[in-house]
């Protein structure tokens, strides 16, 4: 039995999603980093 791939929404392959979820985790690591430094 074979299973079909599933498409993802929006972007062409499961790759571009991967790539925008590790660049957001990054910004918030970036900016919970300034927010750190800033308040403390």
């Amino acid at each position: 039995m074979q299973t079909q791939e599933e498409r993802p929404p929006i972007f062409k392959s499961w790759n571009t999603w991967y790539f925008v979820v590790a660049l957001a985790l990054v910004f918030q690591i970036v900016l919970f980093i300034y927010f750190t430094k800033y308040f403390s």
